[in-house]
């Protein structure tokens, strides 16, 4: 992996994207994205996961954070990613509503078998791509790029207007997390 693909500074804060394998739209359902996001709300309160800015698409998500616990970044979000892995794939098989549940399963399951570190079910790719913002222009860059996502998919007019988002915080309103706005 490349050098600027890692968390090397412990107190940085990062723009990172996690993906689902073969980028599939799992999160086309509200009780799949409402399992992310009380698992960023509980990593804000038991992680120390300071939030900047956040987004969910149907098959990513974007994070702009910072670990204000001491722990490592990369432990933060290996831990979130583990944690709703888990809890996707539950919720997935036991969705009696969900009609792409056996192609769902059996992709995960496919993704578990080529790698030698995950057991059954591979949900999330491996990689995050952590960038570190160094600059207050980059973080404004990168916080525009996240909030445009659901405009740009075609989902909302204005970036304030997608739930699933920190827009609305940058809009002078309250959104599903806590959110430090810069």
């Amino acid at each position: 992996m490349s050098r600027n693909y890692k968390f090397y500074n412990p107190s940085g804060i990062y723009f990172v994207t996690f993906s689902v394998v073969e980028w599939i739209d799992v999160f086309t359902r509200i009780e799949y994205k409402d399992i992310i996001v009380d698992s960023l709300h509980y990593s804000q309160n038991n992680k120390g996961m300071e939030i900047f800015a956040w987004c969910i698409m149907t098959n990513h998500i974007h994070l702009i954070f910072r670990s204000i616990s001491g722990k490592k970044p990369e432990q933060i979000l290996g831990e979130l990613k583990r944690f709703t892995s888990k809890a996707l794939v539950k919720s997935i098989l036991n969705n009696p509503q969900e009609s792409r549940k056996d192609w769902m399963i059996k992709a995960f399951k496919r993704n578990a078998e080529r790698t030698s570190n995950v057991r059954n079910f591979q949900f999330w790719q491996h990689h995050n791509h952590p960038i570190e913002l160094w600059s207050s222009e980059v973080m404004d860059e990168k916080v525009n790029y996240i909030h445009n996502n659901p405009v740009k998919a075609g989902f909302v007019r204005n970036p304030e207007d997608y739930l699933y988002s920190s827009a609305i915080d940058y809009s002078g309103g309250k959104g599903l997390l806590e959110v430090t706005v810069i």
